[in-house]
């Protein structure tokens, strides 16, 4: 996954919004009246309510009974149109993992499709509540908004059939020739890497303009292995099969320095971002989640326990 870049812009005047979807208020009580919300997410089954977990809610929104979701499609398996040509229907991870943690909540979310350049705006204008779609966390976004963090995702390696270099973790490539996408995060990071820690075994690092010609110079013997996030690798490796595989580190099971990826919500609203939190771990603990990440073959992003603010830089 790439790590999309969100503008911060007017920062300081935005955090000061309190009016439409951004204000910060009280978390409800036991005295307000809690409606029951269920959804069926496909290939899932039924989400309910859970009244304890719901109770985070704040008042103002358990009010209104809905939150809306700024997304930017198509960003697979985080979030695609529903229809081709339709920018109003969406399927996805995010959607999916959203609305479920919604219905625990007694709310229903309804996602819009934004430019991306255009989601922090929206979100510090008080447009919407929320934002989704494969977003990863970081300090600098964490300015404006709050992260509730739903999974990880790293960079994986990807090598010719049978492994017969061996390569189980990043030190094993030392030595070895590996192709990444150029200005990649993982042509960043190896850089540092084989300065920092090759030394005698110099790290080869071959730039392709798009992963998908770096797994071609894999397959055609041009390289030794393919450094790429991990969650696109899953699908490139299942489709490859006999011909290349995913190397499997139960040291760094997400993948080499693994960063999370969240639902962002408006630093004033917290407490919203907590009740989300709360829910994404309901989700977590009663199966529901795992079904949602296997549905897109999401498994090795899975996380035991949902956070907030977690980023890694």
């Amino acid at each position: 996954m790439r790590i999309r870049s969100l503008a911060l812009v007017g920062a300081t005047t935005a955090l000061l919004a309190t009016t439409a979807c951004g204000g910060a208020t009280a978390t409800g009580g036991a005295t307000d009246e809690i409606k029951p919300v269920s959804v069926t997410i496909d290939g899932v089954g039924p989400v309910e309510t859970d009244k304890a977990v719901a109770a985070k809610v704040p008042s103002d929104v358990r009010g209104r009974g809905t939150v809306t979701v700024a997304t930017n499609a198509p960003y697979q398996p985080f979030v695609d149109f529903k229809v081709e040509g339709r920018t109003d229907q969406f399927v996805g991870l995010d959607p999916d993992l959203f609305q479920a943690a919604s219905a625990r909540l007694g709310l229903k979310a309804t996602f819009t499709q934004q430019p991306f350049d255009g989601l922090v705006p929206g979100l510090q204008a008080a447009k919407y509540d929320a934002i989704a779609g494969g977003i990863t966390d970081k300090k600098e976004r964490q300015q404006v908004a709050t992260f509730v963090d739903y999974s990880a995702s790293g960079t994986g390696f990807l090598v010719a059939a049978g492994n017969p270099l061996g390569v189980k973790t990043v030190a094993d490539l030392c030595g070895r020739t590996v192709a990444v996408q150029k200005a990649s995060n993982q042509a960043k990071n190896l850089a540092t890497y084989a300065k920092e820690s090759c030394a005698g075994r110099p790290l080869e690092i071959k730039e392709y303009p798009e992963n998908p010609q770096a797994v071609q110079a894999l397959i055609a013997g041009n390289v030794q292995v393919v450094a790429a996030t991990r969650v696109n690798l899953v699908e490139t490796a299942g489709s490859l099969a006999g011909k290349a595989e995913l190397v499997d580190d139960p040291s760094s099971p997400n993948g080499w320095l693994a960063s999370p990826n969240g639902f962002g919500f408006l630093k004033a609203n917290k407490e919203l971002a907590e009740a989300y939190r709360a829910a994404v771990q309901s989700l977590i603990d009663d199966g529901t989640y795992g079904k949602i990440l296997a549905r897109w073959k999401q498994t090795p992003i899975a996380i035991d326990k949902a956070t907030v603010d977690q980023a890694i830089d």
